[in-house]
């Protein structure tokens, strides 16, 4: 079972403390793998209860899906009766307003949702179809409660940012913002001779010491690790900071005006100096 990037920053690819038991159920697949992923469910697309995802990566730095590999996942779990289910956690509210299975066209049987929809407070919420949600008590036998659930600060925070976000061009301006950043950073490593790319997916963005932007763990893998520690450090003593590890994605908030997005471009180029 795969632990994602905090584990991965100290170069443990799994979590110590899964029992055996529980991780004999579980299979893991690589993501944006078509074949594996046709090849698993010809075998054994009998057994397999539920797929379960990110839509976009954003625990092993920025990954892209490629919309071969969502077609099939859709395709594969229909056919043979599993749970196709997105962990929106990190894609819910900050690719578009629908999240990435809005983006994609895309509808899993499930979705789960992280403390975005709570304003950044403490909360979480998951969803999918009716005769699903349906074997929840009290109306089924599945028992689930939580001490945070509901809570009333939470909540209020989280309509306030569910009206904020549907503002006309909400998105749009979220998505632009971060691709000025992306752009402004690829250039300016550019201009230096630095093997750099970047991406972005609405407000998400990933920083790569790779001459192409990753599709697999393999090629977040194969990036310049050591490069990144350094310009993560620059950064940071420049008051910039970004996420500590090579394996995770960013954010763009929509209180990042031009100046900050400009000013955070020009920090970098002082960072690339000292690669």
């Amino acid at each position: 079972m795969k632990a994602g990037s905090g584990a991965l920053t100290f170069g443990q690819p799994s979590s110590a403390g899964v029992p055996a038991d529980v991780a004999k159920d579980t299979l893991t697949l690589s993501y944006n793998n078509v074949e594996e992923l046709q090849q698993l469910f010809d075998q054994q697309g009998g057994e397999i209860a539920c797929v379960i995802l990110e839509p976009v990566v954003g625990n092993m730095n920025l990954i892209v899906p490629s919309e071969e590999f969502l077609n099939t996942l859709r395709s594969v779990t229909e056919k043979h009766g599993a749970v196709l289910i997105f962990d929106e956690v990190m894609t819910g509210f900050r690719v578009s307003l629908g999240g990435a299975q809005e983006l994609f066209g895309i509808t899993p049987d499930m979705s789960t949702l992280g403390k975005v929809i709570g304003g950044g407070l403490p909360v979480g919420a998951f969803g999918g179809r009716k005769e699903i949600m349906q074997t929840l008590a009290p109306l089924g036998p599945v028992y689930q409660a939580g001490t945070l659930s509901g809570n009333p600060v939470a909540v209020a925070a989280g309509l306030k940012t569910l009206e904020l976000i549907q503002a006309k061009g909400f998105f749009e301006s979220l998505s632009q913002q971060t691709k000025k950043l992306t752009d402004g950073l690829t250039v300016a490593a550019k201009e230096l001779g630095i093997k750099f790319c970047a991406r972005n997916v609405g407000g998400m963005f990933g920083l790569y010491f790779s001459e192409q932007p990753p599709n697999s763990f393999q090629d977040v893998m194969a990036s310049d690790r050591e490069k990144f520690n350094v310009f993560f450090h620059e950064m940071l003593s420049q008051g910039i900071y970004f996420g500590p590890s090579a394996f995770e994605a960013g954010f763009v908030s929509a209180k990042h005006s031009d100046e900050d997005i400009s000013f955070t471009i020009e920090c970098a180029k002082k960072a690339f100096q000292k690669i």
